[in-house]
């Protein structure tokens, strides 16, 4: 059976939120959402996080996930590259345990209101594809022919040179966004290639309304209303 390896980036240092990933959402710690969307996915083989920092590491098993590892200093840097924390999990686990799966799920604690059906779906998508690389997206808001830039003078100006035919909203072309709540690669191409992203890398679309992606003070504020307004409707 295809061993589907969840594995959640959160390191202890965060500038914007201080604390971001451990800051209550909805009653709960902003990680312990992802963690518990891991656990309910029936096509998660395991449930792991990938953090510096001991306080984070004792709220994440407390929500079931694994920590099988500490980060070092150099990979919990504002500058240190996910993808390097990842390997070096991927690289415990195999020397360590002799275990190494054949994808890895990355999934960022910025994103609680992605839900266990959203990480079955993609992992579905991904089999039935055959695929090294997938990535969530979602429609891009607004749409990019609708942006502006502002001149010396202070007056607008088109980002993208709009043509005649897409006058009207309704005319303009589909365009994604990447939404930062799932990736997903096969160990293989990871370590081979390096990159999260390749040129043939899949978009498996999610709906707007589960696309946030936690970046400020104010998305932290929208996301508390919204998970609060949801656990007190399941009450």
């Amino acid at each position: 059976m295809t061993q589907f390896l969840a594995l959640i980036p959160a390191r202890g240092g965060s500038k914007g939120i201080p604390r971001k990933n451990i800051r209550l959402v909805g009653n709960k710690p902003l990680i312990a959402w992802t963690i518990e969307a891991a656990r309910e996915s029936e096509l998660i083989s395991r449930t792991i996080v990938s953090t510096d920092d001991q306080e984070i590491a004792d709220i994440a098993q407390l929500y079931g996930a694994e920590v099988p590892c500490y980060r070092p200093d150099n990979l919990a840097e504002d500058t240190s590259d996910t993808l390097d924390a990842v390997l070096y999990t991927l690289d415990f686990l195999e020397q360590k345990e002799g275990y190494t799966p054949d994808y890895v799920v990355l999934l960022q604690p910025t994103s609680p209101l992605r839900r266990s059906n959203d990480i079955n779906e993609a992992i579905r998508f991904t089999i039935d594809r055959h695929a090294d690389s997938v990535v969530s997206i979602c429609e891009a808001k607004p749409h990019p022919l609708l942006s502006r830039t502002l001149t010396q003078k202070g007056t607008l100006m088109d980002y993208i040179p709009v043509a005649s035919d897409y006058l009207r909203r309704q005319d303009f072309p589909a365009v994604y966004s990447l939404n930062g709540a799932l990736y997903i690669n096969s160990i293989s191409s990871l370590r081979k290639d390096r990159k999260f992203i390749l040129p043939d890398t899949y978009g498996f679309i999610m709906p707007e309304e589960r696309s946030l992606d936690i970046d400020s003070p104010f998305d932290l504020f929208i996301a508390d209303l919204i998970l609060t307004n949801t656990m007190n409707e399941r009450r």
